[in-house]
């Protein structure tokens, strides 16, 4: 049995980064990967879902450049088919059809050991791939995630795709059924329509992506609506059947829906079966392995995790960030990870970009909530460009006079975004961010009026 200081089990964002920086710090290293080196993300996740986002943005622009003048009548596009065809080309490139093998080559340059198959805990201190055993002083556990399946009877009867399933796929289906008004859902939604595919979007949830402000997800509502995609929500999916070769959904309130396929896009659950965590004595919950801001699993001083499997917040970027805590734990450098601003993305267009708490979250945590709203139409900006759909909602703490939230829809939020982000994360006062000069004409410009009203209601406060 080789040992080494640190196995890694999963080579997604997290497992990735730690191994590599670990051998680069002079550590022995294994990777334990059955898929990917990389993960999903680069491969039927991320990266191929904001390529075709783009090409299906383009081809909506393309279609309306008479509008801001670009010419004066509507250009003419080739077929929806054909169109669809080149974005899916792209698409692989950008991609490189699931191949892992440059990424794997980078990571044994750097010393990694990278091993192929399934890891499964054997003992404390050994895990075993493909009969073989592999000993550790620490374990990283960075399994990632995987779909959630809905228990809908019928549905492994008729022609369906997870997300990344569709990511992979060259077909264009002539109709569509979206499973689920998350992030991945409104976003595959917005694809398929805008290549002219039928879509109706189900879920029983009373609006998409319902975590997030209810200004916001109105807006993103009518947005897909104005693609064409039928929103179909409150409205659960008792059964489903093969009818002539498509699929037809049964929904609780009487109605049916059909369509060629249908995308399951219903959420993604920590992948922690069949790893042999219970050899250790961790018992993962429905939301994945516990652990504390050191991102130590709870109980266990060299057992440690990042990533999906962990449950908080579920994104490349916090896979990436809880990598760097656990990096340097492992160094010897003690770190804890600050959950408080982490941003989130749907990259429909125009996106949502949302980051700490909404109003109604706050209150529920105890904050006294104060907040602005902004019509982004109203900026300098809008109004050059002939594209002002957005509005943005900031949440403040009154007693503290510090922003506790943001979330926006608009051209460019989830870049413009990232200003709420840092003024959350570093407690900066309301009364100084009101006072920050933005570039003009700027999208970012949205954010002054807001904050100077939060400010004028903070200090009425403190005068009273």
């Amino acid at each position: 049995m080789r040992s080494f200081d640190v196995v890694v089990l999963g080579a997604g964002s997290a497992g990735e980064y730690i191994a590599g920086d670990l051998a680069d710090a002079g550590r022995s290293v294994a990777l334990v990967e059955a898929l990917r080196v990389g993960g999903e993300c680069p491969f039927v996740a991320c990266m191929p879902s904001k390529a075709l986002l783009r090409a299906a943005a383009v081809r909506h622009l393309v279609k309306r450049a008479a509008d801001p003048g670009a010419c004066s009548t509507a250009p003419v596009l080739d077929d929806d088919e054909s169109g669809f065809a080149a974005a899916v080309a792209r698409r692989d490139r950008i991609s490189r059809r699931g191949d892992d093998s440059e990424s794997a080559r980078s990571l044994e340059e750097r010393g990694v050991t990278l091993v192929r198959g399934w890891g499964v805990v054997a003992s404390p201190g050994v895990v075993v791939v493909d009969g073989e055993e592999h000993g550790y002083r620490d374990l990283v556990v960075a399994t990632g995630s995987s779909a959630r399946w809905p228990p809908i009877e019928g549905l492994n009867q008729v022609p369906t795709w997870t997300s990344d399933q569709a990511l992979l796929s060259p077909e264009r289906p002539a109709s569509l059924v979206v499973l689920g008004g998350g992030p991945v859902g409104c976003e595959l939604s917005q694809v398929y329509a805008r290549f002219g595919v039928r879509v109706t979007l189900v879920d029983d949830a009373e609006r998409l992506v319902p975590n997030e402000e209810p200004a916001v997800t109105a807006l993103l509502a009518r947005v897909l609506r104005d693609d064409g995609v039928v929103l179909r929500l409150g409205s659960s999916v008792e059964s489903a059947a093969l009818v002539g070769g498509r699929a037809a959904l049964a929904l609780a309130n009487g109605s049916t829906v059909d369509a060629d396929r249908v995308l399951v896009a219903t959420g993604r659950r920590p992948t922690v079966e069949g790893i042999g965590l219970e050899r250790l004595g961790i018992e993962p919950g429905e939301g994945g392995v516990e652990t504390g801001p050191d991102c130590r699993v709870a109980g266990h001083d060299h057992v440690w995790a990042a990533g999906d499997v962990t449950g908080i917040a579920p994104f490349t970027h916090t896979a990436n960030y809880q990598a760097r805590i656990v990096i340097s734990n492992l160094l010897g450098r003690p770190a804890e990870a600050d959950y408080r601003a982490i941003p989130r993305a749907v990259y429909t267009d125009p996106p949502v970009a949302s980051v700490g708490m909404g109003e109604a979250e706050a209150r529920e945590a105890g904050v006294d909530a104060v907040t602005a709203t902004m019509d982004v139409a109203q900026t300098a900006r809008a109004a050059a460009d002939g594209d002002g759909r957005g509005v943005l909602v900031l949440t403040a703490d009154r007693r503290r006079g510090v922003l506790v939230g943001a979330a926006a829809i608009g051209p460019h939020a989830d870049e413009w975004m990232a200003e709420a982000t840092l003024a959350i994360r570093a407690q900066v006062p309301v009364a100084v961010l009101a006072d920050v000069v933005h570039a003009f004409p700027t999208f970012s410009e949205a954010m002054e009026p807001p904050l100077r009203e939060l400010a004028r209601r903070l200090a009425v406060r403190d005068q009273a």
